[in-house]
């Protein structure tokens, strides 16, 4: 059973997330019909601004899984953006699973409405045809605007349909020409104090001769010496020119990663390894 976000979780200020997770919501993704691209995407967008993306959620459409998982969201304080399933064919759950999971109704949000009626009217204007507010097709249409009550607009520059937010949870269509300018709206106009505050730099060394386990005391006591950085293996077993090889780093915040990276180079010196290209990101 799915335990709805508190309305204290929805109305905490907008300055406090720590993590920035992603969700993406398709049957589309998950069956390979489509590619996934907004992971990419998202963390190039993330790392312009000195940010990480810390965890990326797919789920498919099955209303049960969705309201688990955007509950899980709404519940954590972190910075989330869900993508896809927002519009109003009947495989598109997001909306009333974000509802669910909030503990909140549904209802039409009035400039919602106003975007969603100036875009019928724009492709009235542009198709040549008078616009007739209350036929059928343009009615449902209205159901884009229906969102869990007390949510706010993102604008949507590619055809005024917009998203919508529920405290640091952001829900963006699945089309990426929306997705991706909608995404960045967001963390500019409502994060710009988070930029560069999680900046991670990342030190590496290519290490030939050894393996893991070998390295792994060594690791563990670059992790215990320098907290928070984190130190990463990347074993390669058919690299074209250095063969069986591990590349062996070091990530954290800039003012601890120099001083542990010194510290692996200084360890793995006790280990008589071939060291190869040095790399910083």
């Amino acid at each position: 059973m799915t335990t709805p976000a508190t309305p204290h979780t929805l109305s905490r200020p907008l300055d406090t997330p720590e993590t920035v997770g992603l969700v993406i919501i398709g049957d589309e993704i998950l069956s390979g019909k489509r590619a996934d691209k907004h992971l990419a995407k998202g963390i190039e967008l993330l790392q312009a601004r000195g940010l990480q993306l810390g965890y990326a959620d797919y789920v498919g459409d099955v209303p049960q899984r969705i309201t688990a998982t955007l509950a899980r969201a709404l519940a954590s304080g972190d910075l989330v953006f869900s993508c896809g399933g927002i519009g109003a064919t009947p495989d598109d759950h997001t909306r009333q699973c974000a509802a669910r999971a909030a503990g909140l109704p549904l209802a039409l949000h009035p400039e919602a409405e106003a975007l969603i009626r100036e875009r019928m009217q724009d492709t009235a204007r542009e198709q040549g045809v008078a616009y007739e507010p209350d036929r059928a097709d343009n009615v449902h249409r209205l159901n884009m605007g229906v969102f869990p009550e007390g949510a706010r607009i993102i604008p949507n520059p590619f055809n005024k349909i917009p998203g919508f937010s529920l405290g640091h949870v952001h829900f963006l269509p699945g089309f990426p020409v929306m997705a991706w300018p909608m995404m960045a709206w967001v963390l500019d106009t409502h994060y710009p104090h988070l930029f560069q505050r999680h900046a991670q730099v990342e030190k590496s060394v290519t290490v030939m001769g050894s393996m893991e386990a070998t390295l792994t005391p060594l690791m563990e006591d670059i992790e215990r010496q320098f907290n928070p950085v984190r130190v990463f293996s990347l074993p390669s077993v058919d690299h074209p020119a250095y063969g069986r090889h591990i590349e062996l780093g070091v990530k954290g915040p800039p003012a601890t990663v120099d001083a542990a990276y010194a510290a692996l180079l200084a360890g793995l010196t006790a280990f008589g390894v071939s060291l190869g290209p040095e790399l910083v990101r």
